[in-house]
Order: C-alpha cells, then structure tokens, then sequence
C-alpha cells in the first residue's frame, strides 16, 4: 500500500536506493574494497556527460549574466553546501576576482564547513533569508545544489531566486526532482544507488564536483580569465604561484625567465599585462589601458598588435 511517510519519499530516490542487497562490504578485503570503489567511481564521467545538452545551455546563460556584471551564487547544505563554497574559493586565487563573482551560502553557515549541522538544511525560511542577505538581481545565477533535490534550505533560496528575477539552476543526483521543477535550468545527475547506502558524498559529490567544475572555469573562461590553456589572471601571493606567473608569461610570449620577471615587475606582477607588454611592445600604461579597453581580455589586445603572433 503506498504511504506517505518520510521513508517512503527517500525510497523513491536513486541515490538512497541499495547497489546489491548480496554485498558485504565488511567483509571485503582493502584490495576488493578499492577496486569496488574505482569501478563505481568509473561510471559518474558518463553519468555527466548524459547530462550535458542541460549543463551546456545554463553554462551558457550563466557566462552571458556574468560578463554583464552577474555573479555565480551557490545554495546547499551539508556535502552539497561544502562543496559548492570550495568551489567559490578557490576562484580569486585561480582567476584574479576579488571574491564576488562566485559566492558559496551553506545552511548552517561556516560552522557547518567543518562540523555537521544537519538539521540546519530543514528549512526553507533560512534558505530564502540566507541567500536575500546577498541580494540576488536578475543579472545573477543562483545554483541550488542538493543530491536529493529536495532539500528544504535549498528549495526556499530557489524560489527567493525566482522572485527576484535571478537565473536558477538546480544541480541534483535524482531524477523528476523539486529543484529542477523550480529552477530554469534543473541539472540532474543520474549517478545510481552509492557504495555505502545513501552516503551522497561519494557518487554524488563526485557528479557534483565535476559539474560545479564546468559552471565556474568556463564561465571564467568566457569572462576572458584565461589565454589559450593559462591562467593569466592568476594572483601571485605566494613562492609557487610566483614562479608559476613567470612560467605562465614564458609560455604566452616564448621569451626567457629574465625577461618575464622585468616584465611581470613592471606589471606589479600581473601576468596578463606582463603578456600584453611583450607581445605588443607597449608600455604598461598602455597596455592596462588596452586591456580595460577590450573587457580584459588578452586575445583581443594580443590580436590587434602588430607583431602579436604567439
């Protein structure tokens, strides 16, 4: 007889769904528990890419509000809320923003990034408080995240979204999901049933990773923060990633480590200008100012200098 009961609704879902009610994963052995995970893990790449006619349009339509001015805001609670605030912090480092184009929100708020704050993702009046304390616009992309695709905190910032006039995206591991029903674009990733019986931080957070990848580096890509397959907008702050600026701009311009460091000196070590000033010849002054004229982005300036052929 159906029945309504909360156990009921997670019965319906892929990813609480039992892999094999034969196996016994205590009595496995290391070597047969590794190969187990591999050959699951294997599967999620395709999982993906039958999800790509959907991932490419909200792609599409999230490059297009950013380049306006827009931001990327994630929503989600526990492993889907920790992973989509690492994916927002690790764009300024990897891209040069200054940490508002891609913001991450997880129910519970940064206590829940290192200890489990559960309950913090059953209501949807937090979700809507939590994401209007950033003030979403129509020229935003708000991406709710959650492996179930019907988690309250999530639902709540959705629909907030929705009213005010925000692109949506809903990123689930389920299929027919509430997420997707409110969203524009409802992202699902049909990863199947985990190794450990409803632990979505494995399958699903593998799915979900792999997808929040494409939605931040293409929409950077697009937004002109890369060159050819270089991070040029990278910021210096440390050893590695000074003496990978160097490396990037010997890569760009074929020019010698020397020269790349004069150059990156001069450009108060801004790879992108640094580029520019090579393989233009211009100085620094006008270069930046080629730079802002052409929306920051290196191949046009590079394209329309003379010499430029690199």
């Amino acid at each position: 007889m159906a029945t309504n009961s909360p156990d009921a609704e997670l019965d319906e879902l892929m990813t609480e769904a039992v892999a094999d009610d034969d196996l016994m994963l205590d009595e496995l052995s290391v070597a047969e528990l590794v190969t187990l995970m591999n050959d699951r893990d294997s599967r999620i790449p395709g999982a993906v890419r039958d999800a790509l006619p959907t991932i490419i349009a909200a792609i599409e339509d999230t490059s297009e509000r950013v380049r306006a001015g827009g931001r990327i805001i994630y929503v989600g609670a526990g492993t889907s809320g920790r992973l989509g605030v690492l994916d927002a912090s690790e764009i300024p480092p990897t891209f040069g923003t200054d940490g508002d184009i891609v913001l991450g929100l997880i129910a519970g708020g940064p206590t829940a990034l290192v200890s489990s704050i559960e309950s913090a993702e059953d209501s949807e009046a937090t979700g809507r408080a939590d994401l209007g304390n950033v003030a979403p616009g129509p020229l935003d992309t708000v991406v709710g995240i959650a492996s179930s695709g019907r988690t309250p905190y999530v639902l709540g910032a959705l629909r907030l979204a929705n009213e005010s006039g925000a692109l949506t995206v809903g990123l689930s591991c389920n299929v027919d999901t509430p997420i997707s029903a409110i969203s524009r674009h409802g992202i699902e990733i049909a990863v199947g049933p985990e190794v450990v019986t409803g632990s979505t931080r494995l399958g699903a957070g593998t799915a979900t990773k792999l997808v929040l990848n494409m939605i931040s580096t293409i929409s950077m890509i697009r937004l002109g923060k890369t060159y050819k397959t270089l991070m040029v907008d990278v910021k210096a702050t440390n050893a590695k990633l000074l003496r990978r600026a160097v490396r990037i701009v010997t890569l760009a311009t074929g020019t010698d480590d020397e020269t790349a460091r004069v150059a990156l000196d001069a450009a108060d070590w801004n790879a992108k200008l640094a580029i520019a000033t090579i393989v233009t010849g211009m100085s620094v002054e006008d270069a930046r100012s080629a730079l802002d004229a052409a929306s920051g982005v290196l191949r046009t300036v590079v394209a329309s200098a003379p010499k430029a052929e690199i």
